[in-house]
């Protein structure tokens, strides 16, 4: 499924547009990025995901 199949399948499952459907998906992007780049914080949806940043050591 790709970024336009998603925001067509939200927007048909919340009954919103679809400009509505990218608008959310935009905006939840953009604020776990914002939050997982800070590095202090992960972002956790019970049930579905985690997103959290993680250090490495560089390759050689």
């Amino acid at each position: 499924m790709n970024r336009s199949e998603l925001v067509a399948a939200l927007a048909d499952r919340a009954e919103v547009t679809r400009k509505d459907a990218d608008a959310v998906l935009t905006a939840l992007a953009e604020t776990v990025g914002e939050v997982v780049a800070k590095g202090d914080e992960k972002v956790t949806i019970p049930g579905f995901l985690t997103f959290e940043r993680t250090h490495r050591a560089a390759r050689t």
